[in-house]
């Protein structure tokens, strides 16, 4: 745990951004708890291989990083039709009582240090909601982060039998010099045979350290499925979660990365079979290049009362560079025998077969490693239900490739 930051901190500081945004006493008090847990909690956890940590979340300068009251940004919210999709003041104004029951419902406010951080200084906010029986696309959330910290929350809540599509991107503004922070925290309900597709594009500057979680519960008949695109940053460390609480529920992890330089990911997904009939589909694929790092966890877990059910994984990196490095450490928690599972995780290299075959018909070297590498991509891409999603990353991946 680091404690260069917590005695930065004043309730005085958290008091005042809780009342810029006008809020109610519960959550100034959800705040501050979370400000005087800071000292007895932990970093959050990172992916560990044998014989080896990946990610020192302690080594960061956070008193440097973060300013809590000195945060700017803009926020560009488009919604749909039946779907409110409101700042966090006007949210709290008209759907005081939802937040009040679902805030901190999904993801615990003092999970650990760096949640913690985020509870108690988050200023900028996004609520969804989807009433019952609203079908909803194209809901955009553009962050575009111009100061040196951003701490941001979003909560969506689709009611039953409804649904939404969400596409949320995150980026850099151009007047932000030096070292950033990025916190993002998203907690996701899904009622009876609701849907939610929430798909994030991430990239920030390649100054920032971005940490991230998302999290939902998946009621009866209901499914949630997240898409994570992370292209830039200087040091990524996420965590995407969904727990299957209701009967026949289902989720989807679709991850892709694409990394350069000295980059560094640390990536966990986890899925929590504890109804029956439940489905959980991970997939995560990811290039690196130069001197970039990448660590894999994806965790599925089977309750005891999980019965019929079906759960797969799978990773595959590709490296383009000898100074590049990766790992994944899928795992399987299995207490229930009446279960269809398997995970499987690859390292490799552009097969030199389909290089000399594509270059002994007239194709530059550099032009048939960068189809290659395109290629690779596509099964992930095939997943990623948003046209506007696939086709933004699928430009970012291109961009990457002729720098």
């Amino acid at each position: 745990m680091s404690t260069q930051l917590t005695a930065n901190l004043t309730e005085e500081q958290v008091q005042q951004i809780s009342a810029e945004l006008d809020e109610p006493d519960w959550l100034l008090e959800t705040r501050l708890d979370a400000l005087a847990a800071l000292e007895d909690l932990d970093m959050p956890k990172v992916i560990r291989t044998p014989g080896r940590d990946w990610t020192n979340l302690d080594a960061l300068d956070y008193e440097t990083l973060v300013d809590p009251l000195e945060w700017e940004q803009e926020k560009d919210r488009v919604d749909a039709e039946g779907v409110d999709v409101l700042s966090w003041a006007d949210a709290l104004d008209q759907h005081g009582d939802l937040i009040e029951e679902h805030f901190g419902s999904v993801v615990d406010p003092q999970r650990d240090y760096l949640t913690a951080l985020s509870t108690a200084l988050f200023a900028a906010g996004t609520v969804v909601y989807v009433p019952e029986g609203v079908a909803a696309e194209d809901v955009k959330i553009r962050t575009t982060m111009n100061s040196r910290s951003l701490f941001n929350y979003t909560l969506v809540v689709a009611e039953e039998s409804s649904s939404v599509t969400i596409l949320e991107r995150q980026r850099t503004g151009t007047n932000v010099d030096g070292e950033q922070y990025y916190s993002g925290v998203v907690e996701a309900v899904a009622g009876e045979n609701a849907h939610i597709q929430y798909g994030t594009l991430q990239n920030l500057a390649e100054d920032t350290y971005n940490f991230q979680v998302k999290r939902g519960h998946a009621g009866t008949y209901g499914s949630i499925d997240w898409i994570e695109g992370n292209i830039g940053s200087r040091l990524t460390k996420t965590n995407v979660e969904t727990r299957l609480l209701g009967d026949s529920s289902e989720s989807k992890i679709v991850g892709a990365f694409f990394g350069h330089e000295d980059q560094h990911f640390d990536l966990a997904s986890r899925v929590w079979h504890e109804a029956e009939h439940t489905t959980a589909d991970l997939v995560t694929r990811g290039v690196l290049d130069d001197a970039a790092r990448s660590v894999y966890e994806g965790v599925q877990d089977v309750g005891r009362e999980a019965w019929d059910t079906n759960s797969y994984q799978r990773e595959n990196t590709l490296m383009l560079s000898e100074d590049s490095e990766a790992d994944a450490s899928p795992k399987l928690i299995i207490n229930n025998h009446d279960t269809e599972a398997s995970h499987s995780a690859t390292v490799g290299q552009v097969d030199e077969e389909d290089l000399f075959y594509m270059t002994s018909r007239g194709v530059h070297p550099e032009l048939a490693r960068n189809m290659l590498v395109e290629g690779f991509f596509v099964p992930v891409l095939e997943e990623v239900a948003v046209d506007e999603l696939r086709d933004d990353l699928d430009d970012l991946i291109v961009e990457r490739l002729v720098e």
